[in-house]
């Protein structure tokens, strides 16, 4: 009975640290899709850029490309002997793999496309009629930007965040890669899951993928609200 009790209380240990680093990238993330997703979605969306296709194509990768295979490369040009990565250490003295970084990187990453592309078709399919109305009225791009395509594209914007948060929640192929799946370190819900299977814990990997199961309806239940309005 005492070893019962011990092997049930064992199942909660150690949940707090992968809940917490996991709702912590997420809103880093999140943040980072608010603002770079909306502005790359939005530049997408408009006409006669000559590397529009490029970056289409670099933003749609995630969405086709094996996210372990991705992963690998981010970390060899965001590693230590990587070009990004040797110019941030030798400049600011700090790594960004294999800590919180590298994560809300893998994190932004997956997550990018499915804000961009909502964006991205919102401003091709409503707003360029309202983008060049405004310019004919004497509107800056910056005024327009703000006053006129936000507001006309908030719908395609939320719902576009909300399929990002849940990418980077459920994430773990790019963050394997460069998170290194620390425990106690980098180890989020997904991967923690993956650990307690593992280990044989199958009850703790229940628990830990109720807990993303409950977040991925909250999320899909959003997603049918936001439809409905």
């Amino acid at each position: 009975m005492e070893v019962d009790s011990v092997t049930g209380s064992d199942v909660f240990t150690n949940i707090a640290f992968p809940m917490v680093f996991t709702a912590k990238v997420a809103a880093i993330s999140l943040m980072l899709h608010a603002v770079f997703g909306l502005l790359i979605g939005y530049y997408l969306g408009r006409k006669g850029s000559p590397i529009r296709s490029v970056v289409d194509t670099l933003v749609t990768l995630p969405l086709v490309f094996p996210p372990v295979a991705l992963g690998f490369l981010l970390l060899l040009i965001l590693g230590k002997a990587g070009p990004i990565g040797r110019f941030v250490t030798g400049v600011f003295g700090v790594e960004i793999i294999f800590n919180l970084w590298g994560v809300v990187i893998a994190a932004f990453v997956a997550g990018l496309p499915l804000i961009v592309k909502p964006v991205q078709a919102a401003v091709q399919s409503t707003t360029i009629s309202l983008i060049e109305a405004s310019y004919t009225l004497g509107k800056s791009e910056a005024e327009t930007f703000v006053f006129v395509v936000i507001p006309s594209i908030k719908k395609s914007v939320a719902g576009g965040l909300s399929l990002a948060f849940g990418r980077s929640l459920g994430e773990v192929g790019l963050t394997l890669m460069l998170g290194g799946n620390i425990v106690g370190r980098t180890n989020t819900l997904s991967l923690e899951i993956y650990n307690s299977v593992f280990t044989g814990e199958f009850e703790r990997a229940g628990i830990l993928a109720a807990i993303l199961g409950c977040i991925s309806v909250l999320i899909l239940l959003l997603l049918k609200r936001l439809s409905a309005v």
